[in-house]
């Protein structure tokens, strides 16, 4: 097996002594390893460094994004939570396909393991890894805003019984936030896909303990308010945070969704 420690203390440096394809199969596998010091260790790091220089060439990309796609049904969770992570690598270079998109809408609100962390396996992040794809994808010219804001409430109004809990809320309301901020995003797209998560509110009766899919809804619109008023910035960066061009009627729709709560 490839000491993957080494090439990434070499600067990711290409070894010359066998086919980079037989590599990236390598890599690959490595990322849906259950053992978290191979999957979100030096293997990581390294395959985003190959794809960001371009290492990995065009056709390569593509067959490596169709693999991630495919991954997305895998029987074992930190295989399907960490496949979103690889296509948001790709579409960040420049690679896309619309058969990535359909894959990732079936998978993300279908997914029941939520855990954000697990003692054996380690960082899962089903929800947060799946936001930051949400976000690649909702801000991608090729896919329609809307059609990702729809599917983040589907995400939310998804029956589960797991109260996030390693900041996935912050994630996925950031996520939200970064799409509403499209230039071509109609006003009505940008609040009607609250529609849905309104109605839910309205039906469910607030017991205690509070549902867990109320709480997770709850703490992801929560931020999202502060996020219209206030901008989001794009991850890793403080440059000045971006408005939200329907700020205004984002924040009065999710005053009025929120408040649903609020009188029962």
């Amino acid at each position: 097996m490839t000491d993957w420690s080494r090439i990434e203390a070499a600067d990711c440096a290409v070894p010359t002594d066998r086919p980079l394809e037989e590599l990236v199969r390598e890599l690959s596998a490595a990322l849906a390893d259950p053992d978290p010091d191979v999957r979100d260790g030096a293997p990581y790091a390294v395959l985003a460094t190959w794809i960001e220089r371009g290492v990995i060439d065009g056709p390569r990309r593509l067959a490596l994004g169709d693999e991630m796609a495919a991954r997305f049904l895998d029987p074992q969770i930190q295989a399907r939570t960490f496949a979103p992570l690889v296509l948001d690598m790709l579409v960040e270079k420049g690679d896309f396909k619309a058969g990535w998109v359909d894959a990732f809408e079936r998978w993300y609100p279908a997914e029941q393991d939520l855990r954000g962390h697990d003692e054996k396996l380690g960082w899962l992040h089903a929800v947060a890894h799946g936001a930051d794809l949400l976000d690649r994808f909702g801000r991608h010219p090729e896919v329609d805003p809307a059609r990702m804001l729809h599917l983040a409430a589907a995400r939310l109004t998804a029956p589960t019984d797991h109260v996030l809990d390693q900041l996935e809320d912050d994630r996925l309301a950031r996520a939200i936030a970064r799409v509403l901020t499209r230039p071509d995003l109609g006003e009505a797209d940008a609040t009607s896909w609250l529609d849905p998560i309104a109605d839910r509110f309205g039906a469910d009766r607030i017991s205690t303990p509070v549902p867990a899919h109320l709480s997770n809804c709850l703490r992801t619109l929560r931020l999202l308010y502060v996020l219209a008023d206030r901008g989001v910035r794009a991850p890793n960066t403080d440059a000045a945070p971006d408005a939200l061009p329907h700020g205004a009627a984002v924040k009065e729709r999710l005053a009025s969704v929120l408040d649903r709560i609020v009188k029962r």
